[in-house]
């Protein structure tokens, strides 16, 4: 069965275009695409999306549409998360949704969402890497936490991400410390408190395994492993130390944007908020108490796919 799955996130809308097979399991991607939209600029200041915003959405949406048609995909779901949840002015991004693709998204709950994430994030992964799960995933308005084995046990969703944080807390260029100081403070005491809830409704045998998914935590690993360009391949499910993580953490909260930009990995659109992104992943491995972090390159895109099958 071809699918088409869209995620519609803060910073980015994706797509996937994948072939699969539920009786075997089994997922060959067709196409993946991403395009940074920031759908969710400013909306933790104002409560509304952008109208710049949600035309450079309806843009990336219109080229999606020709995408799946031309590739043959028999369902089509399109999820969107955190920015659409907070605006105001939902309903014209909704409108917008409807002109261009013919249906409305859904505007999935914290919880479902963090669900589709774990669905995405765990099938696949290598039998070396047992259970139970922490499965984390930073995105640009909300981050989700999800504790369980073959399937969730408990989820959370909660107020921070790379784009967020940035905006309420990271001024200057490059932040002043400060700032850094009163985002660690922000991020620490929402990730201490998610961590207690996911742990109090969920599993607690043994440390969890923490599964770290979305572009901020791809891109940190990427800059851990040295790469001299993105590659998914070397990405997907590799093992990012702690220490590994603080180091590039506080390397890219000391570079100017422009020393950002000139990373190799670095997607230009991810550049002004990757600081954030890590400030952040990094403060959950502390909390957390895991000595590194396993890289997915498979979230909640994959677990919106398998939701078709």
């Amino acid at each position: 069965m071809r699918v088409a799955a869209i995620d519609c996130g803060t910073n980015s809308v994706r797509l996937l275009v994948t072939d699969l097979d539920p009786g075997a399991g089994a997922q060959h991607d067709v196409l993946r695409r991403m395009e940074i939209v920031r759908l969710g600029a400013g909306v933790d200041r104002t409560g509304r999306l952008a109208a710049d915003a949600i035309e450079r959405t309806r843009l990336a949406l219109a080229a999606y549409a020709g995408e799946t048609r031309r590739l043959g995909a028999r369902r089509v779901r399109m999820v969107a998360t955190s920015a659409s949840r907070d605006a105001a002015n939902a309903g014209e991004f909704t409108a917008m949704v409807v002109a261009t693709l013919g249906a409305e998204p859904e505007v999935v709950s914290g919880d479902e969402e963090a669900r589709l994430s774990f669905t995405g994030a765990v099938r696949g992964l290598p039998v070396s890497l047992a259970p139970p799960y922490l499965v984390v995933d930073i995105g640009g308005g909300s981050t989700e936490f999800v504790v369980g084995a073959a399937a969730p046990a408990a989820a959370v969703s909660v107020d921070i991400g790379c784009v967020r944080m940035t905006e309420r807390h990271l001024h200057t260029e490059p932040p002043a410390p400060a700032e850094i100081a009163a985002a660690e403070a922000d991020i620490a005491a929402v990730v201490e408190n998610a961590l207690r809830r996911v742990a109090e409704a969920g599993l607690r045998v043994g440390p969890p395994r923490l599964i770290g998914l979305a572009g901020s935590v791809t891109t940190v690993a990427a800059i851990a492993l040295g790469l001299p360009r993105y590659q998914p391949e070397r990405i997907h499910h590799a093992r990012i130390p702690y220490r590994d993580v603080a180091k590039v953490t506080a390397d890219l909260l000391a570079a100017p944007r422009a020393a950002r930009l000139a990373l190799p990995v670095m997607h230009p659109g991810r550049a002004d908020v990757i600081g954030a992104g890590a400030l952040i992943l990094r403060i959950v491995m502390e909390r957390a108490g895991v000595a590194e972090v396993v890289a997915s390159e498979h979230d909640i895109l994959d677990g919106i796919a398998w939701s078709l099958a």
